[in-house]
């Protein structure tokens, strides 16, 4: 009777938690052959039309001035000789790629280097006056970029880790180069993450096997043939008018595996360190793109040591996605048409000797706009799935094993940047070791700028069998 009150309080806790809150190349760096990506991004040509803020500095040279990149995205080691490189001080814009954008947070020289250590800025942070639009731009030829092991995947970054040397951003590694297809692997907290896109969908496969610990499972956000549109209209560094919507009929999808041999229940939230872009080419001179990005959060609440369980599922969610802001006014533009193809709660098997209970959190963000990794700023909307599931023990089997799963799905829009506070607490961590010394120290960043809005798409709790013995969900 008490591993069944467990399975009840189990429940309602975490099925709770599934609540939400004519485009000419730049030439391209050596190597690169005819019709690649730069490494780095296009270089920004502003025509007569676009008229940038007055402390955005043009880099010149486009990623032929940049020699190379930390895998956070922080450190841009440039050519000191690059058109107005001497330019930059802190406090200003940088404007070198359209995947080098960012706020002048530190300066230094190393090695014949610049190093330039920027954070993140807002459109209007960039944009003065300027109209930007595209329609039915096709999502089908992504360049991945990976940001390799980045400072905000490690655990151990949080406590300064070994990176309490006096310039630790300024020696870090390069990230490697692009590559063509929307695959790509990488780690982030202990977790080994497979990316993938577009065919069929944009998700992850996840696992981690540590310390009796074992997690396996693939998220998707499926989608047939996804393209977009997006307007974007700036005056006197406000903006007037922004949409953007992505359409192709919209779905979701989990399955998982789960099992715990005397290890410790976890939890863990981090952005998956991979973009997947579109680059679109100059539009009104300034380089923009389409990106994906990704976030999972992975929570486990095994009440005993040892069992295993497993389940899968899935959903029709929406024809298109998307919203639309003018005249101070917002809405969302999300065309609902929910469905259940497979049921997650009718998939849930295992050998649970207590009770066992997983809150997997995929959120997948469309952005129009500049700039890379968690720094990408323009018009964005991001759908946020969150998938419960709970079992009960084994051991009640001849009388109920009772099952339960919530599933809920939150859009979250804006214009501008957001980041994880996790990951800004991190990463402030590092900025606050480049020059303990010096004073004013550098300012740390902020988790979000820009306007940003949410709203429910979907939210269902159910229990089974509907038994008072497994515990009455709320609605």
């Amino acid at each position: 009777m008490r591993g069944r009150r467990l399975l009840a309080a189990g429940l309602v806790a975490l099925l709770a938690l599934t609540g939400c809150g004519a485009f000419g190349p730049e030439p391209g760096p050596a190597g690169a052959g005819d019709g690649e990506q730069p490494r780095y991004g296009q270089a920004p040509a502003p025509g007569k039309d676009v008229t940038l803020q007055p402390d955005v500095v043009l880099v010149g040279g486009g990623s032929r001035a940049v020699r190379s990149v930390s895998p956070d995205g922080l450190t841009w080691r440039l050519d000191p000789g690059a058109r107005d490189a001497d330019r930059l001080a802190p406090g200003r814009v940088m404007f070198v790629t359209g995947r080098g954008v960012g706020r002048v947070l530190d300066l230094a020289e190393d090695g014949g280097d610049l190093v330039v250590t920027i954070g993140p800025v807002t459109l209007t942070e960039v944009i003065r006056d300027g109209t930007f639009g595209g329609d039915d731009v096709i999502l089908d030829r992504p360049t991945v970029y990976v940001a390799g092991e980045p400072s905000w995947t490690r655990e151990a970054a949080a406590a300064g880790g070994t990176l309490g040397r006096s310039r630790p951003l300024a020696v870090a590694p390069a990230q490697p180069p692009p590559a063509p297809g929307g695959q790509a692997g990488a780690t982030a907290h202990g977790y080994r993450v497979q990316t993938f896109c577009c065919a069929g969908g944009v998700g992850t496969h996840f696992t981690y096997d540590d310390g009796g610990l074992r997690l396996a499972g693939t998220v998707t956000l499926t989608v047939g043939r996804p393209a977009a549109s997006f307007h974007l209209a700036v005056g006197a560094g406000r903006v007037n008018r922004a949409e953007l919507e992505i359409g192709g009929g919209f779905g979701i999808k989990v399955d998982f595996t789960a099992g715990i041999d005397g290890g410790q229940n976890h939890r863990r939230t981090f952005p998956v360190p991979v973009d997947i872009a579109f680059p679109i080419g100059l539009v009104a001179g300034l380089p923009l793109s389409f990106t994906v990005n990704q976030t999972l959060e992975v929570v486990t609440a095994f009440g005993a040591r040892r069992g295993t369980f497993r389940g899968a599922g899935e959903y029709a969610l929406a024809g298109k996605l998307g919203f639309g802001y003018a005249d101070g006014r917002v809405g969302s533009r999300v065309t609902e048409g929910f469905a259940r193809r497979a049921s997650l709660l009718d998939s849930l098997t295992g050998v649970p000797v207590g009770v066992m209970g997983l809150v997997v959190r995929h959120g997948v963000r469309f952005t129009m706009g500049i700039s890379a990794f968690l720094f990408t700023a323009g018009i964005w909307f991001e759908l946020i799935t969150s998938y419960g599931a709970t079992i009960g023990s084994a051991l009640g089997a001849p009388y109920a094993l009772c099952r339960g799963v919530g599933l809920g799905v939150r859009a979250r829009f804006g214009i501008g940047y957001r980041i994880l506070e996790p990951v800004v607490q991190v990463i402030n961590k590092f900025l606050s070791l480049l020059s303990p010394s010096r004073a004013p120290r550098i300012p740390p960043i902020v988790a979000s700028g820009g306007p940003s809005w949410s709203a429910d798409v979907y939210r269902n709790q159910e229990v089974i069998p509907p038994v008072s013995i497994c515990g009455q969900l709320p609605g």
